[in-house]
């Protein structure tokens, strides 16, 4: 279930769970099912802005702007590079205890290569899979998935850049159907003023699960 987990008088940051697109049409089967945007809406009950975009197979920290100025400079802010974006992963194979990985990658399919630059951290190991911690530096479309498998890392779940045998050993022996990434932080200089924003959200429960799993295997 969404729920607001921080809020001010123009912001709100949401935990999306996964499976829910942020809005229709951002990915495919998502105009079957209520997107993001209006579940938050309904639940701050005002119109909203989205802000950032999180892929519907991952859980975690969206944030939204409770005005059309908040949304700007939220954008802006995003767009400079100026958010603290973290996330948590589960990676078949083991990356570097800590890597900078700068590799551009297209910015959309069969398009051009762009600069992009993503900061990982090997927080835990579990046999052959990994769990990471990812800051992307740059905002490009798939970033951590794309420069995990460049490094030779997949994330488990993803169906584009990963590997199906191991997603299905997650999915039958884990208990995990859908892609092991989770928005865990969002920071960021509030734009009107104030303490600065930072906001942690707890691992989603499935995550959770996988990992109690793969200690246990």
């Amino acid at each position: 279930m969404t729920t607001v987990v921080w809020r001010d008088d123009r912001f709100a940051v949401v935990d999306k769970p996964a499976g829910v697109a942020v809005h229709r049409g951002w990915a495919a089967g998502g105009d079957d099912d209520e997107p993001l945007l209006q579940q938050v809406r309904d639940l701050v009950g005002a119109h909203v802005w989205l802000v950032n975009r999180l892929d519907r197979g991952a859980s975690g920290a969206v944030l939204f702007a409770l005005d059309a100025a908040a949304a700007a400079a939220a954008s802006a802010l995003f767009a400079g590079g100026a958010v603290d974006k973290r996330y948590l992963c589960l990676t078949r194979g083991h990356p570097p205890e800590h890597q900078v990985i700068d590799h551009p990658i297209p910015r959309e399919p069969g398009g051009e290569r762009v600069d992009a630059v993503t900061e990982i951290w090997r927080r835990d190991t579990f046999g052959r899979y990994a769990l990471v911690e990812a800051h992307p530096r740059t905002g490009r479309l798939h970033q951590i998935r794309r420069h995990l498998k460049h490094i030779s890392c997949p994330l488990i779940g993803d169906v584009r850049y990963g590997k199906g045998e191991h997603n299905r050993i997650f999915r039958e022996q884990h208990g995990l159907h859908r892609l092991a990434l989770h928005a865990a932080h969002l920071g960021f200089a509030h734009p009107f003023g104030g303490a600065a924003v930072a906001v942690d959200v707890p691992l989603a429960a499935d995550l959770v699960g996988a990992i109690a799993s793969l200690r246990r295997a």
